[in-house]
């Protein structure tokens, strides 16, 4: 990393048709680096990957998997009722997802601790 002699603030690299340059982002300064310490051999540029639609990955819902009847009210029919299973939805040091579904409409809600 280098960082602009003028306001201390961090270089960045740009390109700049097939040179690529440092540049203060707050000040304006510009830096090339010449002979065989270039800025290729130094740093890597990001390049923005484009993909087509046929490759873009789609998530669909997955279907409710019927678990055991439990005592549970439906917040929609006030049903007393529910198939229920759990799944861990977030990180592992955290509490396990609960999913019911209404035995009598049908109806799916989750909870969490």
């Amino acid at each position: 990393m280098e960082y602009c002699p003028q306001c201390n603030s961090l270089l960045l690299p740009q390109r700049r048709g097939k040179q690529v340059i440092l540049k203060c982002k707050k000040c304006g300064f510009e830096k090339t680096l010449h002979g065989k310490n270039t800025l290729k051999d130094r740093y890597i540029l990001k390049k923005k990957i484009e993909h087509k639609p046929e490759e873009k990955i789609i998530v669909l819902e997955k279907e409710f998997k019927v678990g055991v009847k439990v005592p549970a009210k439906c917040p929609k029919c006030g049903h007393n009722e529910a198939y229920y299973y759990e799944q861990q939805t977030r990180s592992a040091d955290e509490p396990t997802t609960r999913f019911f579904m209404c035995v009598k409409c049908g109806y799916k809600w989750r909870e969490y601790d």
